[in-house]
């Protein structure tokens, strides 16, 4: 991947990738955007095979669809990584870029990004292959992939059901499924406890490596209580649009409707929300009845 030749042909295309969101199954059309990259060599082990990137998705990747090992990994032998700084990837960093007709932007740095939604996770059908950034996807090893975080990068990612916390070195793109917010590695998902369920409700903050070690941020105090999941299907300055949007979405009957007072950026805003919902599974099935409404796909919050 260093020779010459090779650098400059990688280096004229754009590189994305992403992985899929729900259960170890990601969706056909996720798994589709993942690696339009050009070419690359990878192993497994001692079970050697080519990660030909210029090949179609239905070819590349010699299994169909995601699954996990047989065998658990013995988390407290997997050593979390430290924080360090670290030259951006000359690949996955461009932006704004388009996957699946959405449009994103990779941020500066991790530097004051906090944010909560829902994990996923990916495993064998990836492991041994090709990342965004062109490093070779290590299922075992405490990584994961973000639309919108710079490769690479460091956050601290909290399941808020149990408390259960790990640092993970961000290398990858995606999720481009619907409603999730970061994809963890399998080993990731064990540490805590997004696997076997598939999913969970996390909260994710940014690590600046330039701080010291005791700066880090701490894991999340999980309180006792129900968390909710909410949809926000906009955000409004104009009193009667926030309204006009709320109504619709009553007679559509996709849930409780919410129109609530917020602050951003110093500017007063109507943010119009759905929920609470029961779990991710009713959230993305009000999630695609409102896209199938003609409206912008909501974003999720989960307080």
């Amino acid at each position: 991947m260093r020779a010459a030749g090779r650098l400059v042909l990688l280096l004229a295309m754009s590189l994305l990738a992403g992985c899929g969101g729900k259960r170890t199954r990601p969706s056909h059309a996720a798994d589709s955007a993942r690696h339009e990259q050009g070419r690359a060599d990878s192993s497994r082990g001692a079970d050697s095979f080519r990660d030909d990137l210029s090949k179609s998705q239905s070819s590349r990747y010699r299994d169909g669809s995601d699954s996990v090992p047989g065998d658990v990994p013995d988390i407290g032998k997997l050593v979390e990584p430290v924080p360090r700084i670290e030259p951006r990837s000359l690949y996955g960093n461009k932006s704004p870029y388009t996957v699946l007709g959405h449009s994103y932007r990779v941020l500066p740095s991790a530097r004051g990004y906090d944010e909560r939604g829902i994990a996923s996770f990916y495993g064998n059908k990836f492991h041994g292959y090709k990342t965004s950034s062109l490093e070779t996807y290590d299922m075992y090893a405490f990584s994961a992939a973000s639309t919108t975080l710079p490769l690479p990068s460091y956050a601290r990612v909290t399941n808020l059901e149990n408390g259960k916390s790990v640092i993970v070195r961000i290398n990858d793109r995606g999720p481009f499924h619907q409603n999730r917010l970061i994809d963890l590695s399998y080993a990731a998902a064990v540490k805590i406890g997004i696997w076997p369920k598939g999913t969970g409700l996390v909260e994710v903050r940014g690590i600046d490596p330039g701080s010291s070690s005791q700066e880090l941020p701490p894991p999340t105090v999980v309180t006792t209580g129900h968390l909710g999941i909410y949809l926000q299907v906009g955000a409004f300055s104009d009193a009667d649009n926030a309204e006009r949007l709320a109504q619709r979405l009553r007679q559509a009957n996709v849930g409780a409707v919410q129109v609530m007072d917020a602050e951003v950026n110093g500017r007063h805003v109507r943010r119009v929300r759905v929920g609470p919902l029961a779990d991710v599974d009713r959230a993305d099935q009000v999630s695609a009845r409102i896209e199938g409404m003609g409206l912008p796909r909501p974003q999720v919050a989960v307080d």
